[in-house]
C-alpha cells in the first residue's frame, strides 16, 4: 500500500492541471492514467480536430485557386496524402502530450500508468497498463475524479466497421467517398465540414429542425450558407433507423415516416458525449448524481467528504477550459486556500467555417432571466480587416443591461472569431460596461474593432455603419 495526499484518476486537462497546481503548492500528488496524459482533448479531441480542420482548410484553398481567383492566384490541381496529414497531426499531439508529461515530472507529480479501480473513498487499486506487474493499492486523503467523457453510441448502430466515432474520424487511413454524419451539433459539423473540404461527399442527418440547436438562429445562418456552398446535404427533422443489411446505405425517416436510403461508405455518429462514470468501481461510493453526471457543489465537492469531481464527469458544459479552471481551484482548496467556482462566463467556441463564439447571455436568454437588455450587432462586412482576408460574413453582437449598460453577453460568428473569446470573457469577468469597451482604443485594422463598434452601436453612436 502506497500513500499520497491527493490521488487523481484521469490525466486529461482537468486532472493534469490539478496535479501540477497541487504539486506546486506542496501537496503530495499521484496521478493515475491508463493512456497518454492529456486526455480526450489533447489526444483524440480538441487539438487533433483543429489540426485536421486546418489541413482541410488549406487543401480547400488550393482547390479554390484552380479556378480564376480575384487575388490573381492560380495553382495546378492539388494532391492530398491523407497518411502524411494524419502523421503531421499526430506529431502535434505527441509534442503536446510529451510537454504535459515533462511538466508533471518537473513539478514532482507521481504518474502511474494503469487502470484505476476504486475500493472506497480513500483506497484505489491500479492495474498496470502493461502485461507485466501486479496491481498496486494507493491510500489517499483526497480523491479527485477527472475521468472525462465518452462518445454516445446508438444502440441499434454500434461503433465498428463503417460506423465510426470522432476518434476514428480524426485518424483516417483513407478518405471515404460518401460520409454520413449523424448529429448536427458542433462535433458533427466541425468534422463534416473538414471532410467536405477534403473532397468527401458529405451529408448530415439531424433529428431537430435546425443545425447547431444549442446556438441561436442568427449565429447559425452563416454556417448554413457555408454548408450549402460546400455542397453538403443537410437532412433536418430526420431520424436514423440504422444501416441496410449490406452496410452500404443509411436508412433515415422524415417526420412523415417516409424512409429514405442514403448510399454511404462510412457513418460518423456524433450525437453527443456522456460522463465516464463506469468501468472503474465508482458505483461503490454511492455518490449523488445529477442525471448521468456526478453532482458537485461550487467547490467541486461530491456528496462524499474529500471526494472531488471536475470536468466532463461532472456534466455540462463539457469544455476543457472549464475542467482546467476547476482542477486549479480544487488543488488550491486542498492546499488550504479559499476558493469557489463562480465564473462570470465560460466561453464556448464552435470551430466550423465560419467559427462561432459565445460568452455570457444571448438576448433571449437575458430576457428569460427577467433582464431588460439592449443588444447591438456590428457586421464584418463593414470591417476592413475582414475584407482583406475575404471573410465578410458574420458579425459581433453585444448584450447589455439597459439601466446601467453592464455587459452580460457577447456572441460572434466569422472567420477567426475564436480569438475574440478572450476579450469577451475579460469584459464579463471585470464587469465592464458598454462605455468601457467603446472607450478602449482597438488596433486598426483588426477583427477586434468589431467588438468596439458593437459597443458603440449599442450606445447609439457607431462610427462605421
Amino acid at each position: 500500500m502506497q500513500t499520497t495526499t491527493l490521488l487523481i484518476i484521469g490525466g486529461g486537462p482537468g486532472g493534469y492541471v490539478a496535479a501540477i497546481r497541487a504539486a506546486q503548492l506542496g501537496v503530495q500528488t499521484t496521478l493515475i492514467e491508463a493512456g497518454n496524459v492529456g486526455g480526450t482533448c489533447l489526444n483524440i479531441g480538441c487539438i487533433p480536430s483543429k489540426a485536421l480542420i486546418h489541413a482541410a482548410e488549406e487543401f480547400h484553398k488550393l482547390t479554390h485557386y484552380t479556378d480564376e481567383s480575384a487575388l490573381g492566384l492560380s495553382v495546378q490541381a492539388p494532391g492530398l496524402n491523407v497518411q502524411k496529414t494524419v502523421a503531421w497531426k499526430d506529431g502535434i499531439v505527441t509534442r503536446l502530450t510529451s510537454g504535459v508529461g515533462a511538466l508533471l515530472k518537473k513539478n514532482g507529480v507521481q504518474v502511474v500508468k494503469g487502470w484505476a479501480r476504486i475500493i472506497d473513498g480513500k483506497t484505489v487499486e491500479v492495474e498496470p497498463a502493461g502485461k507485466n506487474g501486479k496491481p498496486q493499492r494507493y491510500s489517499c486523503e483526497h480523491l479527485l475524479l477527472a475521468t472525462g467523457s465518452e462518445p454516445v453510441e446508438l444502440p441499434f448502430m454500434p461503433f465498428g466497421g463503417p460506423v465510426i466515432s470522432s476518434t476514428e474520424a480524426l485518424s483516417p487511413t483513407q478518405l471515404p467517398g460518401k460520409l454520413a454524419v449523424v448529429g448536427a451539433g458542433y462535433i458533427g459539423l466541425e468534422l463534416g465540414m473538414a471532410y467536405a473540404k477534403l473532397g468527401v461527399d458529405v451529408c448530415i442527418v439531424e433529428a431537430q429542425d435546425r443545425i447547431l440547436p444549442a446556438y441561436d438562429a442568427e449565429l447559425v445562418k452563416p454556417v448554413q450558407a457555408a454548408l450549402k456552398k460546400l455542397g453538403v446535404a443537410v437532412h433536418l427533422s430526420h431520424r436514423v433507423q440504422g444501416l441496410t443489411e449490406a452496410g452500404d446505405g443509411l436508412r433515415i425517416v422524415s417526420g412523415q415516416d417516409d424512409e429514405t436510403v442514403m448510399p454511404v461508405d462510412q457513418v460518423l455518429v456524433a450525437v453527443g458525449r456522456r460522463p465516464r462514470v463506469s468501468g472503474y468501481g465508482l458505483e461503490s461510493l454511492l455518490l449523488d448524481m445529477n442525471g448521468a453526471a456526478l453532482r458537485i457543489d461550487d467547490q467541486c465537492r461530491t456528496s462524499m467528504r474529500n471526494v472531488w469531481a471536475i470536468g466532463d464527469v461532472a456534466g455540462e458544459p463539457m469544455l476543457a477550459h472549464r475542467a482546467m479552471a476547476q482542477g486549479e481551484m480544487v488543488a488550491e482548496i486542498i492546499s488550504g486556500r479559499q476558493r469557489r467556482f463562480s465564473p462570470a462566463s465560460i466561453p464556448a467556441v464552435c470551430f466550423t467555417d465560419p467559427e462561432i463564439v459565445v460568452a455570457g447571455l444571448a438576448p433571449d436568454e437575458a430576457e428569460r432571466q427577467g433582464l431588460d437588455v439592449i443588444s447591438a450587432v456590428f457586421p464584418f462586412a463593414a470591417n476592413g480587416r475582414a475584407m482583406t482576408i475575404e471573410s465578410t460574413d458574420g458579425f459581433v453582437r453585444v448584450v447589455a443591461r439597459r439601466d446601467n449598460h453592464l455587459i452580460v453577453g457577447w456572441q460572434a460568428v466569422g472567420r477567426g472569431v475564436s480569438e475574440l473569446s478572450t476579450a469577451f470573457s475579460q469584459s464579463l469577468e471585470m464587469n465592464a460596461r458598454l462605455e468601457d469597451v467603446a472607450g478602449t482604443i482597438h488596433a486598426h485594422p483588426s477583427l477586434g474593432e468589431a467588438v468596439q463598434e458593437a459597443a458603440l452601436r449599442a450606445l447609439g453612436h457607431a462610427l462605421h455603419i
